[in-house]
């Protein structure tokens, strides 16, 4: 009798320590499918999957996206592998010879916002019950829908997007006509390479040129004596245009792809990211030494420009953000929570600058707080996340950084080059530092917004 006691104490450590092999079924449940089903619902999650993916969504948001759709008409154990230009989705039913198999190539296409939301809200319907003939017919005139703004209207917005840094920057009236002018120059440049399908990164070579002139055409005038145009700071039109080209870039989608694991995606995503801030670059670079060339410089600054008064930061932010949100496709309800939130993260970080903490961590702790923020807000309002959380951290993109850096390299080098060295690492860094902020509110925010819907549908329950 004293050794039964021992005897269920040791089988209760072996229960601990152990997986007991006796309590694994030895067989599975086969789903009942209809072997004609399986390549449409492949079909159909594959095109879902290859939309989303080439209009913004990161790889982790694709691969989940397919698996819903799949699971959704019975298909479980889908295999996914989205890559950066192609998707490949598989499933095996047991006892099947072969494999069905589907491959998708991606044409990568401009962001839109307004399609992306669309196609998300067709995966919740098909989540919840609809029928995959009604899903096709849906897929396919979402994907008929044109873009919601037309060309001359982009352009604009862009241009404005300038002014919305020159704004947040502090300058004058006449700095902030000169770089809508400078920055329109630029946006109708580089849409009318696109209309000749020249590659990105020669259009990011003469965005970053024209720019540059038009800053440069501006240091001689004020040089010359001609009076609107003394004592102005042209390296903001610069700056402001630097913004403009490398708001578009997908540095989020990135930076969440290589911490979702999707190592193959980030790095052409990175490398992709990479390849047009250099074209930005080259653009500058040459902008200035052309100048040179006849005698016609941009004064290096004695510091890196300020930012302007907070009012000027709101409205510049809020300005910024909107005009992301228009050139990105997005309909009113993602254009007002950006703006919404691209004023909470130019609070945040003003409060986390006057704190002390370091350009770096102040634009990391914003992004932070306005992608958690942003997440809990595209629940309750069905729009998609990365949407408004990429138009919010555009202001705090380290334009003056990058030209500060630029400036510094073209003035000459030996302790000049190591300063321009560590301007543009300092910007490398204010990026980085965005980029992982947003990716971690995107995560800390997906169990709450998963507590609410928990909280929603129970409450659901509870009133039935």
């Amino acid at each position: 009798m004293a050794a039964n006691p021992s005897g269920r104490l040791l089988a209760s450590v072996r229960r601990i320590l152990h997986t007991d092999p006796s309590a694994v079924a030895h067989t599975e449940m086969m789903p009942v499918i209809d072997e004609r089903t399986i390549p449409r619902v492949l079909d159909l999650s594959t095109r879902i999957g290859e939309s989303m993916f080439a209009i913004g969504a990161s790889a982790h948001e694709v691969t989940l996206s397919i698996l819903r759709v799949c699971e959704a008409y019975g298909l479980r154990g889908v295999q996914v592998d989205v890559t950066y230009n192609s998707i490949h989705v598989s499933f095996h039913l047991s006892g099947e010879a072969w494999p069905e198999t589907l491959v998708r190539v991606v044409q990568v296409a401009a962001p839109d916002h307004a399609k992306l939301q669309r196609v998300q809200a067709l995966v919740n319907d098909i989540a919840a019950g609809l029928e995959l003939d009604a899903a096709r017919t849906a897929f396919r005139t979402i994907r008929r829908v044109p873009f919601r703004y037309q060309q001359p209207v982009v352009v604009v917005a862009r241009a404005v997007l300038a002014v919305g840094v020159s704004i947040l920057l502090g300058a004058s009236p006449t700095i902030v006509g000169l770089t809508f002018v400078a920055a329109l120059c630029a946006a109708v440049t580089q849409a009318g390479l696109a209309r000749l399908r020249v590659p990105l990164f020669f259009s990011q070579i003469a965005g970053g040129f024209v720019t540059t002139v038009v800053a440069v055409a501006v240091s001689a005038l004020g040089s010359a004596g001609i009076a609107p145009f003394v004592g102005i700071r042209p390296s903001i039109i610069v700056a402001s245009g630097i913004v403009l080209m490398l708001a578009g870039l997908t540095v989020v989608g990135a930076a969440q792809d290589a911490i979702d694991g999707f190592a193959l995606t980030a790095g052409g995503r990175i490398l992709d990211l990479t390849v047009q801030t250099l074209g930005v670059v080259i653009g500058i670079l040459v902008g200035l030494e052309l100048g040179g060339l006849f005698g016609f410089t941009i004064d290096l600054p004695d510091a890196p420009g300020a930012l302007g008064p907070f009012g000027a930061q709101l409205a510049g932010a809020v300005i910024i953000a909107v005009s992301v949100a228009v050139f990105n496709g997005a309909g009113i309800a993602i254009v007002l929570v950006s703006a919404l939130l691209s004023a909470i993260t130019i609070s945040v970080s003003a409060v986390a600058t006057a704190l002390g903490l370091h350009p770096a961590a102040a634009g990391a702790v914003a992004a932070l707080v306005a992608s958690l923020v942003g997440v809990l807000i595209a629940y309750n309002l069905h729009v998609p996340s990365v949407a408004v959380t990429t138009a919010a951290i555009v202001p705090l993109v380290p334009g003056v950084a990058v030209f500060q850096g630029l400036l510094e390299m073209v003035h000459g080098g030996g302790s000049a080059g190591v300063a321009a060295g560590g301007s543009l690492v300092d910007a490398a860094v204010i990026g980085i530092g965005l980029a992982s902020g947003a990716s971690l509110g995107l995560y800390l925010g997906t169990p709450v917004r998963a507590t609410l819907e928990g909280v929603t549908r129970t409450r659901a329950r509870t009133r039935r």
